[in-house]
């Protein structure tokens, strides 16, 4: 038996002697399964071919965790420090004996959530060797689980993983789709992890929604709306992507700015095309 990961979105699936015959999170039309065709590995696969965890800190309390090569989608996890635990967003869709020591040298992880299914990873594997973590989803994505199990918390409209950890579901890309807001980031003047709810630009100063990044599929002006509606209530300065990007200040006026101009573009009210 074996734990089977996607090469295309770095999910793992349950145990079974051979590999499932489809992903069905990449033939969604949000993802997508590779003209070479759906493939699978596994973690100790991944180990034995030179498959590294790094991490860096960013700023007082937070860590970025990346796997190289690459995994699946390639997310870039982000460990939140607090007093009582360390949240995992997004973790990584591998995980190996050396990785969880490094991360156990952080402080280990108390509990672990994500925007949506695509960069959920290893969440289960990851769970498990901190002692049962509980994994939060969206009750709306409880479908897209590729690995049920005991420690997944399924949760709605807002839930709090850890004192001053809140997570808040936007909606957008998938039903579930949320943002996690760190009340204490940056310096106590607020962070929001968007994930792939809010897609950060590669300027830093801009941001999109969409229902499918890869195929470029757009979002209607009610789910854009109900993604500011929901940010709406939260104080932040910071915001953090799953690939590296950042909005280093004035994130909120930079989200509010950017999605109202998207939703001017889905009104037409622009003159220039």
């Amino acid at each position: 038996m074996a734990l089977w990961i996607c090469t295309a979105c770095g999910l793992e699936h349950e145990d079974s002697a051979a590999p499932p015959e489809r992903c069905e999170v990449c033939t969604d039309e949000r993802q997508f399964v590779p003209l070479t065709g759906q493939a699978w590995i596994t973690a100790k696969q991944l180990e034995s071919q030179g498959t590294l965890l790094h991490t860096a800190p960013i700023e007082t309390g937070l860590h970025r965790l990346s796997v190289a090569p690459r995994v699946g989608i390639g997310q870039q996890a982000l460990l939140v420090q607090t007093s009582t635990g360390n949240l995992l967003w997004e973790p990584p869709g591998f995980i190996s004996d050396a990785a969880a020591q490094t991360v156990r040298a952080l402080g280990g992880v108390a509990a672990i959530s994500g925007s949506h299914p695509h960069l959920m990873g290893a969440m289960v594997s990851w769970s498990q060797a901190f002692g049962g973590a509980p994994i939060y989803i969206a009750a709306a994505d409880r479908a897209w689980t590729r690995r049920p199990d005991s420690a997944i918390v399924h949760w709605s409209g807002e839930a709090n993983p850890l004192p001053g950890i809140r997570l808040v579901q936007c909606g957008g890309h998938f039903a579930g789709s949320s943002v996690l807001h760190w009340a204490d980031g940056a310096d106590g003047r607020g962070v929001i992890f968007t994930g792939d709810t809010i897609f950060i630009g590669p300027s830093g100063r801009t941001v999109s929604a969409m229902r499918s990044y890869p195929n470029l599929l757009p979002l209607p002006e009610g789910a854009v709306g109900q993604i500011l509606d929901r940010l709406e209530p939260l104080v932040y300065d910071r915001a953090y992507g799953s690939f590296g990007q950042v909005i280093p200040s004035d994130a909120r006026e930079v989200v509010r700015r950017s999605l109202a101009r998207y939703i001017e573009w889905l009104r037409g009210e622009v003159d220039d095309y």
